[in-house]
């Protein structure tokens, strides 16, 4: 069974989540409340921050989740579909591929916002970080993805027949990591390279992918 893997912010929906923001609010939170974080040069992400907290500070995380809840919930209120992106999960869907969402936004907010949106009939799968056991770039979503499709997704591991599509260097690297091949959508190209992230592809228009999908699947570059 064929595969297409979507992120969801800023590749099928818009909105103004601030992720840098996050990460801002939820460090203050846990220095308010246990000291500095050791001092380097580059700046703390969110999945470091819960690691961080689990580590350290195991009481604090469900309050450093509300934080990342707060900005995830203000942006969902105002998201809106990116352009094609309905276009690109029906036609991967027509074009025999299962679809599913491979995000790590929360549940709560992320099931609302596709409905509200007109995707959820068009997938198959949700994964969100409720389900997950450690975000993104760390690969377990896929194992949740492998779990649910079971004996169905067994050649997921050619690249013709299983691909991520994502904005951010974040899903290339969980996509290498799970073995799967990574289509860019209007990633930054010196993130990409900073993380030795190669995808198969670049693309600037998500209605393109249907017909990229299936020339890969035919052997067509």
């Amino acid at each position: 069974m064929a595969l297409c893997v979507f992120d969801l912010d800023h590749t099928l929906i818009q909105t103004p989540l601030d992720l840098r923001a996050m990460a801002v609010d939820m460090r203050a939170l846990i220095e308010r409340t246990h000291g500095p974080l050791p001092t380097r040069k580059e700046r703390y992400r969110v999945g470091e921050l819960i690691s961080h907290c689990q580590t350290h500070a195991p009481a604090l995380e469900p309050d450093v989740w509300e934080v990342a809840l707060d900005h995830e919930r203000r942006a969902m209120e105002v998201a809106t579909l990116e352009p094609g992106a309905l276009a690109a999960v029906v036609g991967a869907r027509r074009g025999g591929f299962a679809t599913a969402i491979w995000t790590n936004n929360a549940r709560e907010l992320t099931v609302p916002a596709l409905a509200r949106l007109g995707l959820a009939d068009e997938l198959d799968l949700v994964v969100t970080r409720d389900d997950m056991r450690a975000l993104k770039p760390d690969p377990d979503g896929w194992r949740v993805i492998l779990e649910h499709f079971g004996k169905r997704a067994e050649g997921a591991g050619d690249p013709r027949d299983a691909v991520v599509v994502g904005d951010s260097w974040v899903d290339g690297v969980a996509a290498a990591k799970a073995g799967v091949s990574f289509i860019a959508y209007r990633a930054r190209q010196e993130d990409l390279d900073r993380w030795k992230v190669t995808p198969i592809v670049h693309l600037a228009d998500l209605a393109l992918l249907p017909a990229w999908l299936a020339l890969r699947r035919n052997g067509r570059r």
